[in-house]
C-alpha cells in the first residue's frame, strides 16, 4: 500500500499590515501626535492611508516600484510607508540631513521611480532627481506635483510574502559609499517577531516616536505598531525636555533612543516617568555612567545591537542582565545565530568559529537577515560566507551566550605591526572620573604606520584638571604602551550621524587640528 503524502499549501500571502490591523481591531489607537494630542484610530489611519496611496496611483506609482521618500518624521511619512506597502511599492527612505552630492548617489543607486518630499526638502528633492517628484506640502516649483491636490486613482491592493522586497534603506556610510540594504517582508516580519518576544507586547503599549524614519531605528517602530496593533506616540524631531515630557503626559511604554539622546534627557528631568517598560538603547555602546543613572533611577534599559542589514535588533539585553554584566548587548534574539570567527590574517584560525572569551569577527545569521545589496552582486558575495552575514563588528562570547561588541573590524588600528580595538582603549578611558566619553581612531605616522589617537569629553562640571598629560598617565598602568593615545584633544560633544554613529572622520580632522602630540 503506498502511502500518500499530504499536499504542503503554498506560502500564505497577506495585505499590507495596516490593512490587516484595521480589519482586526479598527477601533484601538494607531497614531497620536505628541504636539496636540491629535488621535488616529487605525480604521481612520487606514482610510487616510487609502487616500495616499489612491494619489500615489495617479501619479503612476504601481507595484514593484521603487518610492523615494525625503523626509524627516511626521504623519505624511508614516502615512507613506502604508501607502508603498499597499501599492506593493518598495520603500526607500532618504537621508534628509545628508548634502546634494551624497543624496544624489542614494538615488541613483536606488533606481527610484518618484520621490516625495515636503517644503524643507523639495530643492534638494528636484536638483537630485531625475524622475518625477510631488511634495505633501504646497509645492513652490512648477515640476513638483502637489500630493494633496492629486484625485486618487483606483488601483489594486498587493498580496505580500515573506520573500517580496518591501524597503530599501542605506547604510549609515561612515567608511566609504553607502550600500542600499535590500531588505524583504520577512525580514521586517521576523525582525518585529523576535522582538516582541524579547521586550514583551502589551494591548495598551505605546511607542514614542523621535527618531528619524529613514532610519531602521524610526522606521521599525512604525511598521511593528501595525503589526502588534499598539500605539505610536509621535514627536517631530528630538527635544530632550520635550520628549521626556511626552514620556509622562502620554503613558509612554516604550522608546527607542541613541545613547546621547537618553542622557540629554535624564539631563532635562529628574524622572522619565513610572509608565516606561523599555528604553532600547543602539546605535553606540552604553558606557557604565549612564547604565549607572537608569539603575538608580528605575529606567528600564535594554542596550541593543542591531544592523540595518538586519532590520535592527540582533541581540538586546534585559535591564538586570544590563546592569549586572555591564557593556553586553545581551543574548541573541529568537531566530538569530552569532558565530565570532578569526578576522584576516593567514593563521589557521581566520575565518574559522573561536571559543566563548575570544575576539573576533560578529557573523549573523537568521530570517531577519537582508536579501542583499541593491545593485552591487559583488558587495553582497563579499559580505557573506560559511556563516553568513559579516558585520564587520568585533567582539566576543562569554560562557553564558552574552555578546560584548567592541568596535568595527575596520575601525581597528595597526601600529608597529600590533593590532589595536579602539573600543578597549575607549573603556580605559572611560573608567577616568572626568572623563565622559571617547572615540579612538587611528592616525598616520611615519615611523609606526599608525598612531593611536583619542578625542575626550569631559564630564560636566570637571574641574579642569583634564590634560593630555593626565590622560596619558592615566593610561599607563591600564594599556600597554602600543595601545596607549598619542595624539589626545577634547571636545564638549562627540560628532555623530544622525543614527548615533561616531563620526571617525571628523574625529580624525579635530585630532590633526589639535596638534597635540
Amino acid at each position: 500500500m503506498t502511502e500518500t503524502q499530504p499536499t504542503q499549501p503554498a506560502e500564505r500571502t497577506m495585505q499590507d499590515w495596516l490593512a490587516e490591523r484595521a480589519r482586526t481591531s479598527p477601533e484601538a489607537t494607531a497614531l497620536v501626535e505628541a504636539e496636540d494630542g491629535t488621535e488616529w484610530t487605525y480604521r481612520e489611519l487606514d482610510s487616510a492611508v487609502e487616500e495616499t496611496a489612491g494619489r500615489l496611483a495617479a501619479l503612476g506609482a504601481q507595484t514593484g516600484d521603487h518610492l523615494g521618500v525625503l523626509m524627516e518624521t511626521r504623519v505624511a511619512f508614516v502615512r507613506l510607508v502604508h501607502a508603498a506597502m499597499r501599492l506593493g511599492a518598495v520603500l526607500v527612505p532618504l537621508n534628509a540631513r545628508l548634502a546634494r552630492p551624497e543624496l544624489a548617489r542614494q538615488a541613483e543607486v536606488a533606481d527610484l521611480n518618484l520621490v516625495v518630499c515636503e517644503e524643507a526638502t523639495e530643492a534638494d528633492a528636484v536638483a537630485i532627481s531625475e524622475v518625477p517628484v510631488t511634495s505633501v506640502d504646497s509645492p513652490e516649483a512648477d515640476a513638483v506635483a502637489p500630493l494633496r491636490e492629486q484625485t486618487p486613482a483606483e488601483f489594486e491592493r498587493a498580496s505580500w510574502s515573506r520573500s517580496d522586497p518591501q524597503a530599501m534603506l542605506f547604510t549609515s556610510g561612515t567608511t566609504g559609499d553607502p550600500k542600499a540594504v535590500a531588505l524583504s517582508m520577512g525580514s521586517f516580519l521576523s525582525s518585529a517577531t523576535a522582538s516582541a518576544f524579547r521586550l514583551g507586547v502589551t494591548p495598551g503599549d505605546k511607542w514614542l516616536l523621535c527618531l528619524s524614519m529613514y532610519h531602521m531605528g524610526g522606521l521599525s517602530v512604525v511598521l511593528r505598531s501595525a503589526l502588534y496593533g499598539t500605539t505610536v506616540i509621535l514627536q517631530e524631531g528630538f527635544d530632550a525636555e520635550r520628549d521626556a515630557d511626552a514620556i509622562a503626559e502620554y503613558g509612554v511604554t516604550g522608546v527607542s533612543l541613541v545613547p546621547t539622546m537618553l542622557r540629554r534627557m535624564l539631563d532635562a528631568r529628574e524622572s522619565l516617568g513610572n509608565s516606561l517598560r523599555f528604553v532600547l538603547l543602539g546605535g553606540a555602546p552604553a558606557r557604565d555612567e549612564l547604565l549607572s543613572r537608569c539603575e538608580s533611577r528605575g529606567v528600564p534599559v535594554h542596550p541593543t545591537y542591531g544592523m540595518t542589514e538586519t532590520a535592527s535588533q540582533i541581540a538586546t539585553a534585559r535591564p538586570r542582565e544590563a546592569f549586572e554584566h555591564r557593556g553586553t548587548v545581551g543574548r541573541p534574539l529568537l531566530w538569530t545565530d552569532v558565530t565570532v570567527v578569526g578576522e584576516g590574517g593567514d593563521d589557521e584560525e581566520s575565518g574559522k568559529p573561536l571559543p566563548a572569551g575570544e575576539t573576533g569577527e560578529i557573523v549573523v545569521a537568521g530570517p531577519t537577515v537582508m536579501r542583499g545589496y541593491y545593485g552591487d552582486s559583488e558587495a553582497t558575495k563579499s559580505a557573506f560566507g560559511e556563516y553568513g552575514l559579516h558585520t564587520g563588528d568585533v567582539g566576543y562570547r562569554d560562557e553564558e551566550g552574552r555578546i560584548w561588541v567592541l568596535n568595527r573590524r575596520a575601525d581597528r588600528i595597526i601600529t608597529g605591526g600590533e593590532n589595536v580595538h579602539p573600543g578597549e582603549v575607549v573603556e580605559a578611558l572611560r573608567e577616568h572620573p572626568e572623563v565622559r566619553d571617547a572615540a579612538v581612531v587611528g592616525l598616520d605616522d611615519e615611523e609606526w604606520g599608525e598612531r593611536v589617537g583619542a578625542l575626550v569629553v569631559p564630564e560636566e562640571g570637571a574641574d579642569g584638571d583634564l590634560s593630555v598629560g593626565g590622560i596619558e598617565d592615566f593610561c599607563d598602568d591600564r594599556l600597554a604602551g602600543y595601545k596607549r593615545p598619542r595624539t589626545v584633544a577634547f571636545a564638549e560633544e562627540l560628532p555623530r550621524t544622525a543614527s548615533g554613529t561616531v563620526e571617525r572622520e571628523a574625529v580624525r580632522e579635530r585630532l590633526r587640528e589639535s596638534g597635540e602630540v
